[in-house]
Formats: structure tokens, C-alpha cells, sequence
């Protein structure tokens, strides 16, 4: 449009001096071959710019947006896996304490039990050794029984031999020592 306009003002000036584009351009001194060659030259310059400066520029910033754009998503996607693999790791944590957890409260059990079952064989044993104490000792009560009966029967005999100062015969002895230890059967038990 502005070429069909100065093509115009070209056509106008050499129609006439008078035309008020041409006098309108003699009043601020300026000439129209000149005029027209640093509009060309313009263009040009700007189409060259456009195509190895400015073209180049532009594909290099969309290049370096998309970059930028793909780190932004990279990063967002960072950010949730990130956030993915915290709450895995906060889940395996308890999953972890839990099992730990479970693993010692059974320990315990085990333990308790295993300590009941000591207990109670230790009383079981500790019991039987009383009882066979027990008996030990009513065998050696018995048996420390007899003898004193054996002597103190043996004793009344002696003594009562040399009371009566004679001896006695086999049956007296038979009879006495019986008497003696029926007296301290009753006696003793």
C-alpha cells in the first residue's frame, strides 16, 4: 500500500510542480528517488533480517520454550513420583513397625511360655525331691524306730535280768521283748 501510494506520488509529481504531495515534500526537503531507494533498501534489509536473524531467533526461543516446557512437565513429574515413592516408603516404614511389632509381642509369648514351662518343671521337680524326702525321711523315722525298739527292748531284758537276777530263758526274752515293744508300738505311734 505504501509503494501504490509513493508509485502514485511519483506519477503526480511529474504531472505537475503544483501538486501539494510535491510541494508538501519540498518543504521538508525531501526528495522522492531518494525516498523510494531507502524504502527499498528497507525492505530488503528487513526481509533479510527477518529470514537469517530474526526467523533463526524466534525457532531458537520456541526451541528453548519447549525445553523449558518439557523440564516443567519433567519436573512436575519428578514432583510425583517423588511424592510416590515418600508415601511407599512412609508405607513400607509402618508396614516395617508393624511386622516388628508383631515379631517381638510373639518373642514375649514365647518367651512367657517357654518361662511357664520352666517354672513348671522346676516345681514338678522341686516337689518330687520333697516327696522322695519325704519318704527318705519316714523310711529313716521307721527304720530308726525299729532299732530303738530293738534296743530298748534289748535294755528292758538286760534290765530286767539283772533285777531279777537271774536268767532268763529264750521264751522269757520271746515274751518280755514282745510286751516291751507292743508298749512303745503304742507309745510311739
Amino acid at each position: 500500500m505504501v509503494d501504490n501510494i509513493l508509485i502514485f506520488a511519483a506519477t503526480e509529481a511529474g504531472a505537475g510542480e503544483g501538486s501539494p504531495i510535491v510541494v508538501l515534500f519540498d518543504k521538508f526537503g525531501v526528495e522522492l528517488p531518494f525516498l523510494i531507494a531507502q524504502i527499498v533498501n528497507f525492505v530488503v534489509v528487513a526481509f533479510v533480517l527477518y529470514k537469517f536473524a530474526f526467523k533463526p531467533v524466534l525457532e531458537t526461543i520456541d526451541e528453548r520454550q519447549k525445553k523449558i516446557s518439557d523440564g516443567l512437565k519433567f519436573s512436575e513429574e519428578a514432583e510425583v513420583k517423588l511424592a510416590e515413592s515418600e508415601k511407599e516408603k512412609t508405607a513400607t516404614i509402618q508396614k516395617a513397625q508393624q511386622e516388628s511389632q508383631a515379631i517381638m509381642a510373639e518373642a514375649r509369648e514365647n518367651a512367657k511360655a517357654y518361662l511357664d514351662k520352666q517354672t513348671q518343671e522346676a516345681s514338678g521337680k522341686a516337689e518330687e525331691m520333697i516327696s522322695k524326702a519325704k519318704e527318705a525321711i519316714e523310711l529313716e523315722r521307721k527304720k530308726m524306730l525299729i532299732e530303738v525298739r530293738e534296743e530298748v527292748t534289748r535294755l528292758v531284758v538286760d534290765t530286767s535280768s539283772k533285777v531279777l537276777s537271774k536268767d532268763l530263758s529264750d521264751d522269757e526274752k520271746s515274751r518280755f521283748s514282745k510286751t516291751a515293744t507292743a508298749e512303745l508300738s503304742s507309745v510311739g505311734s
